[in-house]
């Protein structure tokens, strides 16, 4: 069953290069039409050029349509003119797909407070703000589809990059909790985890790496997880045309004996807590609270 954004509006991003311009271009192509959103900055925020205005015209000159805008996603109010813009031109907002990131990597001991709250500001803060400019939008037209862009540094942490990673976990978080808010109301809200050779990594991957890791393999995976059959909550992995789940995870745990278990009794245990099998993914944040309470009324029940 071929996949159609036709009569739709959908917003990108970080979209004037790269995987963002990769994903604007596919949406057109399937009849979206498409705001290109990006302000034009190097990968470190600084700068400015006119990339939004010539992937518009590239869309135009494949018959599509397509709006360009420069604003700061880190900025509320310039994504609220963007979502009016939208709703003033083509009457809605149907699809946004939170892609604008930047990078300033250095060990923790020597980052700059003011380059870890930047990158936090703009990958974090500019995510929120630009689903907030659309939700209430979303909500009234009962039909939504957001992408919040993860990384797998926000799962697993990497050296020199304790902003970006704290940035990337929140944004899952971000999207696990929207997900269930906007549910009632045909919101649907995913999570891609992308790797591919772009600017933002032209000087990380090694050359035959960099090529393998081609964007246009990443894009099946964004143009599906906002589709009218997306499903909602997923975390999707894509790279090198390699597609994987992920989830979070929490063990039946231990129940130590006792009404005050000591900070030794932990230690002594440590290995039988530590057991990874069975473990289940998290579905809420209740999750913690559900099981320690299921667990405690066994335990109850058997004294």
């Amino acid at each position: 069953m071929s996949i159609s954004f036709k009569d739709q509006v959908a917003i990108v991003t970080g979209a004037g290069q790269g995987l963002g311009r990769a994903y604007a271009l596919e949406l057109a192509r399937r009849g979206a039409r498409v705001v290109v959103n990006d302000p034009g900055p190097a990968r470190d925020g600084s700068g400015h050029s006119d990339a939004a205005a010539s992937v518009v015209e590239e869309i135009r000159q494949a018959g599509g349509e397509g709006m360009a805008d420069a604003g700061d996603v880190s900025q509320y109010d310039q994504m609220e003119a963007m979502v009016a813009r939208a709703k003033e031109a083509w009457g809605g907002v149907h699809v946004l797909v939170n892609n604008a990131g930047v990078l300033r990597d250095r060990t923790f001991a020597r980052m700059d407070p003011a380059d870890f709250e930047f990158v936090v500001r703009v990958n974090l803060l500019g995510s929120a703000f630009a689903t907030k400019a659309a939700w209430e939008t979303m909500r009234e037209q009962n039909y939504g589809r957001i992408l919040m862009t993860s990384s797998s540094t926000g799962l697993g942490g990497n050296f020199g990059q304790a902003n970006y990673g704290a940035a990337k976990a929140g944004v899952w978080g971000l999207a696990r909790t929207l997900r269930l808010e906007g549910a009632k109301y045909g919101i649907r809200v995913n999570t891609l985890m992308p790797t591919a050779g772009t600017r933002m990594t032209a000087d990380i991957f090694p050359e035959d790496a960099y090529r393998a890791f081609n964007p246009a393999k990443v894009v099946p995976a964004a143009i599906f997880l906002v589709s009218k059959d997306a499903p909602t909550d997923a975390v999707l992995a894509a790279g090198g045309g390699l597609f994987q789940r992920a989830w979070v995870t929490m063990n039946d745990g231990l129940l130590l004996p006792g009404d005050a278990p000591t900070a030794e009794d932990v230690a002594a245990a440590w290995q039988e807590i530590s057991e990874r099998e069975p473990d289940h993914p998290f579905d809420t944040g209740m999750d913690q609270a559900h099981n320690a309470l299921s667990v405690l009324a066994k335990a109850r029940e058997q004294s």
